[in-house]
Order: C-alpha cells, then sequence, then structure tokens
C-alpha cells in the first residue's frame, strides 16, 4: 500500500479534523497529490489539490475552512478541516498523480489510497 491515510472520526458541526495521508518516499517526491470526498449516492469529487512546486486548488465549498499542506521530512500530506459542516460528511480519499495534471477529474489520479470516513453530526 502506497497511500494510507489517517484521521477521520465523527465531529460536531463548526469542529475540526486534520487528516493525513503517509506516502511512499518515490510518490511523495515525484507525483502531485489531492484530496478527493464522496458521500453515499453522489460522485468522487477533488476537495484540495497541491502540486510539487506548492501551488494550492481548492473547491468553492472549502474555501477559507480546509488547508492542504505537506511535510517533506515526513512525506505526509495533510488536510486541516475547520469549521466543519454536516455537507462535508463523506469517505475522504488521498490521491496522487504522477504526471501532475492538477486535474479535477478523479480518473486522472494514478495512485489512491483506502480512505477515512468523516462524519459531521451533532
Amino acid at each position: 500500500v502506497q497511500l494510507v491515510e489517517s484521521g477521520g472520526g465523527l465531529v460536531q458541526p463548526g469542529g475540526s479534523l486534520r487528516l493525513s495521508c503517509a506516502a511512499a518516499n518515490y510518490i511523495y517526491s515525484r507525483y502531485c497529490m489531492g484530496w478527493f470526498r464522496q458521500a453515499p449516492g453522489k460522485e468522487r469529487e477533488r476537495v484540495a489539490a497541491i502540486h510539487s512546486a506548492g501551488t494550492t486548488l481548492y473547491i468553492d465549498a472549502v474555501k477559507g475552512r480546509f488547508t492542504i499542506s505537506q511535510d517533506n521530512g515526513k512525506n505526509t500530506l495533510y488536510l486541516q478541516m475547520n469549521s466543519l459542516k454536516p455537507e462535508d460528511t463523506a469517505m475522504y480519499y488521498c490521491a496522487a498523480d504522477r504526471y501532475c495534471r492538477m486535474s479535477r477529474r478523479w480518473d486522472e489520479y494514478t495512485d489512491w489510497g483506502q480512505g477515512t470516513q468523516v462524519t459531521v453530526s451533532s
């Protein structure tokens, strides 16, 4: 397994969680990476992405609340999620693209983690 997520759980609305994704060194050092989520009955959507040069992208629904970042010393990708809302409830996936396209399309990412569940509920 090359990507391993952790950090999901149950949180009340307005709360925070930080997701982590530990990546194999050959992925972390060369690929661009992103966080996707998929709620029941909905399509998988890219929440945030980060280029190896540092550029970040977010969907409008999470701008100002979520932050994607990397810890180069630990080969780990993070997603800090603040001011969580019930509509953020989903399975969250870490993904990597060896071609670094920074695409919104989930099928253009070449490596995936197993996912971690985030539930926002009172």
